[in-house]
């Protein structure tokens, strides 16, 4: 199983609706849906927030940290 984590959602991510755990049955769809969502903060969000993506064991996390 693998997995995408958000760490710190801001108002920005709740507002989007997105979930801040999702499960996959393989890898490259976790990666994927880690990518995609990491492109939709950075160009839709309000930009107060700096995003970063890691990946550990299969789990990728994506961080939200304030400017």
């Amino acid at each position: 199983m693998y997995k995408v984590n958000v760490m710190n959602p801001c108002s920005c991510f709740v507002k989007n609706g997105l979930a801040d755990t999702q499960d996959f049955s393989t890898k490259e769809a976790a990666q994927a849906e880690a990518k995609k969502m990491m492109e939709k903060m950075q160009t839709a969000f309000c930009q107060r927030h700096d995003f970063s993506l890691t990946e550990q064991f299969g789990t990728y996390t994506i961080f939200i940290r304030s400017r």
